[in-house]
């Protein structure tokens, strides 16, 4: 059974309707990209302003692309519950310390914030210590080495 992440079916269409207008934006906003402006500042400001509007493109059709897709819903023992501590070593050799929260939960302020929903989140469920994982980034996929996972007391 696909899970819908709990969007209504006006929700999904509306998020296919906005996915399929930036999609046609970014196509739009890609051969001009590409152009080498030989004029002045002001045409390279430009440039770096198209492409700062096409990472915010990208980011976001990711992230519809994601609420679309669903995820795991929480209802086994392999879920990430509320509270699970996770080390993460990410492919560039940073390290980084993340709780997982409820979407309405903030995390303590040393720990960085993960939802279980999210791709990583998604992506830890079900593995343990010395898991490596893949997941999705707006740039492609990435992977990391589970240091640690430790659920809560």
């Amino acid at each position: 059974m696909t899970s819908t992440g709990g969007l209504s079916p006006a929700t999904r269409e509306r998020l296919e309707r906005e996915l399929e207008q930036l999609r046609e934006q970014r196509d739009a906003l890609a051969p001009r990209l590409g152009d080498d402006p030989l004029g002045d500042s002001a045409d390279q400001a430009d440039l770096l302003e198209r492409a700062e509007v096409a990472s915010r493109l990208d980011r976001r059709i990711a992230e519809i692309t994601d609420l679309l897709a669903g995820g795991p819903m929480p209802d086994s023992e392999s879920d990430l519950p509320s509270g699970t501590e996770v080390t993460l070593k990410f492919s560039d050799g940073s390290v980084e310390d993340m709780v997982i929260v409820g979407i309405a939960e903030e995390a303590d302020d040393e720990l960085s914030a993960l939802t279980a929903d999210s791709p990583l989140g998604r992506a830890i469920a079900g593995h343990k210590k010395g898991d490596t994982i893949t997941y999705r980034t707006p740039a492609g996929e990435a992977t990391a080495e589970i240091l640690k996972l430790k659920p809560p007391a």
